[in-house]
């Protein structure tokens, strides 16, 4: 996997101006593509805790660039900010801290022409003052947040196309799955890396060197058809594969397949991919599976997810055979703080999930270039399977 080491990062002023404008084109054919099947009004689309209403979600990441780069907001309590918005009950409709998510749904939005209107006015008033703003780290950080947090929602808004069955206005290429294993002998390593300048999320901080065993992981991410053996081989009735709440969320779910699978009369299998059954692609990633699928399979294959820090370590060790990128991957590491963790201006990003949330790894296909980095952590709930991520695995041993 190639990524730029910095991405949105260390981006000077005039590279941020085009990757603003081109995240809003992103977002607003996103919308307009959700719009075009009939998900352009809350009421028109079911409250799931999964799921934010598209609407919703385009006042909200101009909202928040608003809020960090022309309000100067130093924190997310009401008054940390300068001045109102240029909306009205901008901060009422559109401050996630204090608007819950069920009650998205029943708000009495602007329409979207309006809000089109008022993310074009954000927009613009951004990029007037980023024109005029120093180019120092700590200038630049309120605009490299507003960019890595819609790059974020635009990821969303693709899982919610998912959900909905809703086709993607874009393309994404197949790659060729990475077969084998690769043996790493450990060490020590930076975790979290040189953090002296540019950008770092607060659950990076502080860079610490760590210590990592020996360990043999994948080459590539488990494939549709290793994942299929586990599925012929009645994985998803045998319980002693299943943690306890695994076992639980398989009678929650019904679940007997990953969540996109669709078994034909003849045995053979497709996939729903953005509303289309397609032929299953035995050499693709398995993607759509929760973190209980990933541990089951695990414990049938007789092997282990990776530790977070061993996919780091593996990630940033420059073995041109470890690749990465195509799926968000489940680790075994629960997400919590680093020793002497502290929450950054956007406090609530890490700090209210630690302990709840499982962490992964990587990045999708649905993610942007720029925000792909080895270092970066992500985390959802272990039910998760909406979202684009799959697993690779480690020996025991």
């Amino acid at each position: 996997m190639k990524y730029d080491p910095s991405g949105f990062r260390r981006m000077d002023a005039a590279t941020l101006d085009t990757a603003l404008q081109d995240a809003r084109r992103h977002t607003l054919a996103l919308f307009d593509a959700l719009a075009a099947a009939g998900y352009d009004r809350p009421a028109q689309l079911p409250c799931l805790p999964i799921l934010n209403p598209p609407l919703w979600e385009l006042g909200h990441v101009a909202w928040f660039a608003e809020w960090f780069v022309l309000r100067e907001a130093r924190g997310t309590r009401p008054g940390d900010a300068c001045g109102p918005s240029l909306l009205a009950h901008g901060d009422a409709l559109f401050d996630s801290n204090t608007v819950g998510h069920d009650a998205r749904w029943t708000l009495d939005l602007p329409s979207p022409d309006a809000l089109g209107t008022y993310c074009r006015d954000v927009l613009e008033a951004i990029r007037e003052r980023l024109a005029h703003t120093p180019g120092d780290d700590t200038a630049l950080y309120p605009y490299r947040l507003a960019l890595a947090h819609e790059d974020m929602h635009g990821e969303a808004l693709l899982y919610t196309m998912q959900t909905l069955g809703v086709a993607a206005p874009l393309s994404f290429p197949a790659k060729a799955p990475a077969a084998g294993e690769i043996a790493f002998i450990g060490g020590d390593f930076l975790r979290g890396g040189e953090q002296s300048s540019g950008f770092v999320f607060d659950n990076e901080r502080p860079a610490t060197h760590c210590h990592v065993a020996p360990f043999t992981i994948d080459a590539g991410l488990v494939t549709n058809e290793d994942f299929l053996r586990f599925v012929h081989a009645d994985g998803y009735n045998r319980p002693q594969y299943w943690s306890e709440e695994g076992r639980a969320w398989l009678a929650q779910t019904g679940r007997r397949a990953p969540r996109y699978w669709r078994r034909h009369e003849d045995g053979d299998w497709d996939e729903v991919h953005f509303g289309r059954g397609l032929a299953l692609d035995a050499d693709a990633p398995v993607r759509h599976v929760s973190l209980y699928e990933a541990q089951a399979y695990c414990s049938w294959a007789g092997r282990r997810l990776p530790l977070e820090e061993e996919w780091e370590f593996a990630a940033c060790a420059g073995e041109p055979g470890f690749r990465w990128g195509q799926l968000w991957e489940w680790t075994a590491s629960p997400f919590l703080p680093y020793p002497g963790f502290s929450a950054d201006r956007y406090r609530e990003y890490s700090a209210p999930w630690f302990g709840t949330r499982q962490t992964l790894r990587g990045a999708s296909f649905a993610t942007p270039p720029r925000l792909r980095s080895p270092r970066f952590r992500n985390f959802y709930t272990p039910e998760r399977d909406d979202i684009f991520a799959g697993f690779r695995t480690c020996a025991i041993g």
